[in-house]
């Protein structure tokens, strides 16, 4: 069951008790001591599996080696064991905000884990690497991990289903600054008040512009998440000494809805769990099977049915023009409604790329397959074919397709379209599909061995067996771990692989 926060703006002079404002209901179901279902543990085991998996395969990229670099630079803080970095040996640690830091790079490099689409974007899954650090840091074990984990999910996702951000050009983060630190909260039991401040805090630091996801697309898009994982961290710290944050910091005259939203005459309806329900919200997200932006997935999949159904249709020599009829969010954002030239730029970055549905359309078609790296290479990307069959790829608005993307019922919501490849015989070809093949209502949604076996692909060339069947071992074990065996819940790279990536020197 679930109960609906209404959120407008308030005047000062209104004084709106605390116990009405939505980072207080946020704190309340942060410090509910419920239980986790078996269900929802067992996808969190998925999801911890699958972060692992991405992270593993982004050590060496630049922009993880750089973060990396930067958390290693600081030594662990004084009242704790510190936290573990991804591809680090065990015992090489840091403090637990850094660890957020650089894992939650590792994590997001490759866009390639999980996400919830609704109001707003998200990928929930980036709420683990602050919650876990901070677990190893105090000390926590295992069901006390998956209790925050489950709170970071349940917060973000209730947020995204009612709050659009990317509307008013704010970035999805801002909903996971609250979440991660909510989660931390429950991580730590800490009181109502406390995670209250936090929320305030992690909301107001975490505010920032889409422009990282926008035109000429920077390796800041992996940060992004990384530095309000890093915020939720501190704000929580800051919290904990008693300090307080802006308040009320949704609701306020010069607050978040009023000036970086809907305006002062806003409203929305969050849903939210009552006192004592379970949280559950990780069961309406969903993992990535190829790396590439969420609204990509569904593509990929039919290019490659098309691929071997039609394979003339790879040669542009054959195809006059390919539309794909899809929902706004797809149009506006990765397609050819952003108006972002970028899209269709064989120099563009890797980061651009995979926010380029003509380009990934292209290649899936070309290819009948999707890699993470190979199929981002430059060479790949600047091939005659690929580019003369990319610029014939545009996309539409469909209203039909808009509204499944919005719609509240799970058997009917939808990421993907129709397509249709007009081609120089005068012959149309048209295909569709919905969700991914990967989705929960997918033709091969994702269980638990999918997750084991993405994470054997993306790790074998960086880890050792040993360590592959070591981590495997342990995440399964998850809400029973020690807290010695949560401090060992990582990913060892084998000799050598780290020295591959670039260590550039900074400040620290």
């Amino acid at each position: 069951m679930t109960v609906t926060h209404h959120l407008r703006v308030h005047r000062s002079d209104e004084q709106l008790p605390r116990e009405g404002q939505l980072a207080w209901r946020i704190a309340e179901i942060a410090a509910d001591p419920v239980e986790v279902d078996a269900d929802v543990v067992d996808m969190i085991i998925n999801r911890v599996i699958d972060n692992a998996s991405v992270a593993a395969a982004s050590l060496t990229r630049a922009p993880v080696s750089a973060a990396r670099q930067q958390a290693l630079d600081h030594p662990v803080s004084v009242n704790g064991s510190g936290s573990t970095v991804f591809g680090c040996a065990l015992e090489r640690r840091t403090s637990p905000e850094w660890a957020a830091w650089a894992n939650g790079v590792a994590v997001r490099e490759l866009d390639y884990h999980d996400t919830f689409l609704a109001a707003e974007y998200s990928h929930p899954g980036d709420n683990i690497p602050p919650i876990l650090a901070v677990a190893q840091h105090v000390g926590a074990d295992g069901r006390a991990l998956v209790r925050g984990i489950a709170t970071g999910y349940e917060i973000q996702v209730d947020l995204v289903k009612a709050i659009s951000l990317h509307a008013h050009k704010i970035d999805h983060v801002a909903h996971l600054g609250p979440s991660a630190a909510a989660g931390i909260g429950t991580l730590l039991g800490l009181d109502v008040e406390t995670i209250y401040q936090a929320v305030g805090q992690a909301l107001h630091t975490t505010t920032a512009t889409r422009q990282s996801r926008k035109g000429e697309i920077s390796t800041w898009k992996a940060h992004a998440p990384a530095f309000a994982g890093k915020m939720a961290v501190e704000a929580v710290d800051r919290a904990m000494r008693g300090e307080t944050s802006p308040s009320p910091i949704y609701e306020g005259e010069d607050g978040v809805v009023a000036w970086m939203l809907d305006g002062p005459d806003a409203s929305y309806d969050v849903p939210l769990p009552v006192a004592g329900e379970s949280k559950r919200a990780i069961l309406d997200t969903y993992t990535k099977e190829h790396s590439a932006e969420y609204q990509a997935q569904a593509w990929i999949d039919l290019a490659r049915k098309l691929h071997n159904e039609r394979p003339e249709l790879a040669d542009p020599a054959n195809v006059d023009s390919i539309v794909i009829h899809t929902s706004h969010h797809t149009h506006y954002v990765i397609g050819s409604g952003a108006n972002d030239p970028q899209k269709y730029d064989p120099h563009a970055s890797r980061e651009t790329l995979d926010h380029s549905i003509p380009y990934i359309f292209a290649v899936a078609l070309q290819d009948g397959s999707w890699h993470h790296v190979d199929s981002y290479a430059p060479e790949r990307a600047r091939r005659e074919d690929t580019v003369a069959l990319w610029h014939k790829i545009t996309t539409a608005e469909d209203e039909e397709w808009t509204r499944r993307y919005h719609s509240i019922d799970p058997s009917e919501k939808a990421f993907g379209g129709r397509v249709e490849i007009h081609l120089t015989n005068g012959e149309t070809v048209t295909d569709e599909i919905a969700v991914a093949d990967a989705h929960p209502l997918g033709a091969r949604p994702f269980a638990r061995e999918d997750y084991i076996r993405k994470f054997r692909i993306l790790a074998e060339p960086v880890l050792e067996p040993a360590e592959i069947e070591r981590f495997l071992a342990l995440v399964q074990r998850l809400p029973e771990l020690t807290a010695e065996e949560v401090a060992e819940l990582s990913i060892v790279a084998a000799p050598g692989v780290l020295a591959l990536a670039p260590a550039p020197r900074g400040l620290f």
